[in-house]
């Protein structure tokens, strides 16, 4: 388990302080999207998992199937308090739904889980635990601390994009998940006294990201195994992709911005040196090779005023950093030219187009790479910064810049 303390008025508690007082009382949030077949057997295990507990269960619907029926039927017979708050009009997407779940929970301390039992109901006991011996805000249940997996998880695809999406969005939040190793999961404890609940601007699935990257929290984690789907099928979609995608932007937008803006002239200016080049003559791979020296030089100095100014301070000289980056853009253009001259004997497609896809690939590498090795954060890094990057008030220790019907059933 790992903890880090946060910034502002929190910064005062101090680890090894004396842990809050045992969690008894618990609200547990269920977003639900079509997931009849899996309600009976969820609260069947949340009964016996939350035994001893005083304890409520609120599902927040957006079905259009009979989950709600379902719902009504088990909360009849069912030995929890459980809440149901279907909505008509599902703003937020599933994050949407986890807020109005924390809005409607009548305790401080709420769990949220998904309803398709991957998430075990059995380990619910053990986050509370944590989260009062830790004295932490939030208790995420992760997949990738010792004793965690993500076997759950159904392909090789969906195991590569939910590797890559944890990569991309620790490397935008260095210092606000920092010490969380899972921001993806949808399966975590907290103290809703901790965070601001209107601050949230919830969208698509990753509702922890929000609450991690809008808050100043005490974090600490819990492995745990993400099982097999019980019944139905994954809410996965492209859609969702690209929701989260936004959210990132939307949440990391003054870093991701700049940089975007910055990689996006570097682009151009690459393509418009290598257009001029080839109509002087020089070879496509060339011509290449020159205006990808020349934007990596540009953009170098331009990331390292407008990007990453606030994070220079770390330890390393511009030299250094230079030299790092100059390496990885170095081998990332070589590996490109060679993708180039394959794809280019060996299609019909010109040139210039294979060039930009290519570019457009390398953004995120070089963005990551940038941000968790050329400017990582070190260990003990004194300053403090707001969401978007900007300098706040020194801080002892470093943080990141980066439904409408409610009835009561049972």
């Amino acid at each position: 388990m790992r903890n880090s303390l946060p910034d502002g008025p929190r910064a005062s508690r101090e680890v090894g302080v004396a842990s809050r007082a045992a969690i008894e009382s618990v609200s547990v949030i269920v977003p639900t999207f079509n997931e009849a077949l899996n309600i009976s057997a969820l609260v069947e295990r949340l009964e016996s998992a939350l035994e001893g507990l005083s304890a409520e269960v609120i599902f927040v619907d957006d079905s259009t199937d009979e989950t709600p029926a379902v719902i009504t039927a088990v909360a009849a017979t069912s030995s929890i308090p459980i809440t149901l708050l279907h909505r008509e009009s599902p703003e937020g997407g599933l994050g949407g739904a986890v807020v109005a779940g924390l809005n409607a929970a009548s305790n401080e301390w709420c769990v949220v889980m998904d309803g398709d039992l991957q998430h075990p109901p059995e380990l619910i006991p053990a986050l509370l635990v944590s989260g009062s011996a830790q004295d932490a805000d939030v208790v995420v249940a992760s997949r990738y601390v010792k004793g965690g997996s993500s076997n759950g998880l159904n392909g090789g695809i969906r195991h590569l994009v939910s590797s890559a999406s944890t990569v991309l969005t620790r490397a935008m939040f260095p210092r606000r998940l920092r010490d969380c190793t899972d921001p993806m999961t949808g399966f975590f404890a907290i103290n809703t006294t901790s965070i601001d609940l209107e601050s949230l601007r919830p969208r698509g699935f990753k509702i922890l990201l929000e609450v991690l990257a809008r808050n100043s929290l005490r974090v600490t984690e819990e492995p745990f195994v993400f099982a097999a789907r019980y019944a139905g099928e994954s809410k996965a979609s492209l859609r969702e992709g690209i929701r989260f995608l936004l959210q990132l932007a939307a949440l990391r937008f003054g870093r991701l911005s700049a940089f975007a803006v910055i990689g996006a002239f570097g682009a151009v200016a690459n393509i418009a040196i290598m257009a001029l080049l080839q109509t002087m003559g020089v070879w496509y791979l060339a011509a290449a090779g020159v205006a990808a020296l020349v934007t990596i030089v540009g953009n170098f100095l331009l990331q390292e005023r407008f990007v990453f100014g606030d994070l220079r301070g770390q330890g390393r000289s511009a030299w250094a950093r230079f030299a790092q980056s100059m390496t990885f853009n170095l081998s990332e253009t070589a590996i490109r030219t060679a993708l180039l001259w394959v794809i280019v004997e060996s299609t019909v497609v010109p040139s210039l187009i294979v060039q930009a896809v290519l570019i457009a690939v390398g953004f995120t590498l070089r963005f990551i790479f940038h941000s968790r090795i050329v400017y990582r954060i070190g260990q003990t890094t004194s300053i403090s910064y707001d969401l978007d990057g900007v300098p706040a008030q020194p801080a002892s220790v470093p943080v990141d810049d980066g439904g409408r019907q409610y009835g009561k059933i049972g």
